[in-house]
């Protein structure tokens, strides 16, 4: 009896470990959005905060003029914690408190250029405490392999979080491959342009040049026979 007592908290312990590791890769707080912010405009968006959780937006300008745009949080209180004038990117890491928080991007100083901008928001400590614990209430005493349950959930919240950074790190060095491509084909742009221009000016340049040549060996006087 005591044997099968034994057996079924191991069982209870491996399900209920099975359900820690699939919700703990399931529930994703890492976002990123790409959108087109038109010439003089404003777009803000909200993101709903618990307290004493982290939250970190960075944003990149990834194509239009000077690649630039003005940008600024508010929190849920009214207060402005961040902003930044005229930046192609940047980066911001704060304490929350509870409600929901603001961040806007301003391209109200542009007259005719939009912007294409890309953000990411990173939330941490969004998990509700007691729930996470629940599993623990099953396998009290228990050991599994000799390693306790908490070591393992350690060791699975510690892979999740490099993942999610490796993650992180891919997604920033896509935008930054976005927005050198744009300006590469810009410059490419613009370098053609003005080879055209300098030939056409060359081909000119060099026509008159042959006329006034030409025109000072002509002997224009008037023989008399």
């Amino acid at each position: 009896m005591r044997w099968s007592m034994e057996v079924l908290r191991v069982c209870v312990a491996c399900l209920s470990l099975c359900v820690s590791v699939i919700s703990a890769f399931s529930q994703s707080l890492d976002s990123d959005f790409t959108f087109t912010l038109p010439a003089g405009r404003k777009e803000c968006f909200f993101q709903p905060m618990k307290k004493d959780a982290s939250l970190e937006i960075e944003y990149q300008v990834l194509d239009g003029a000077s690649l630039d745009v003005d940008f600024y949080i508010q929190s849920p209180s009214g207060y402005i914690i961040a902003t930044d004038y005229r930046k192609s990117d940047g980066v911001h890491i704060m304490e929350t408190e509870e409600g929901d928080y603001m961040f806007c991007f301003d391209n109200i100083f542009s007259a005719v250029s939009e912007k294409v901008i890309f953000f990411e928001l990173i939330l941490d400590n969004m998990e509700d405490g007691e729930e996470s614990e629940d599993w623990k209430a099953y396998v009290q005493g228990a050991d599994l392999l000799d390693m306790k349950l908490e070591d393992i959930m350690d060791t699975i919240n510690s892979v999740k979080s490099r993942l999610g950074k490796s993650l992180q790190i891919q997604t920033l060095l896509k935008a930054f491959e976005a927005r050198d491509r744009t300006l590469q084909e810009s410059n490419c742009e613009r370098v053609n342009l003005w080879s055209c221009t300098n030939l056409v000016v060359m081909v000119i340049v060099s026509g008159v040049q042959v006329y006034l040549l030409r025109s000072l060996f002509d002997d224009k006087r008037k023989t008399c026979t």
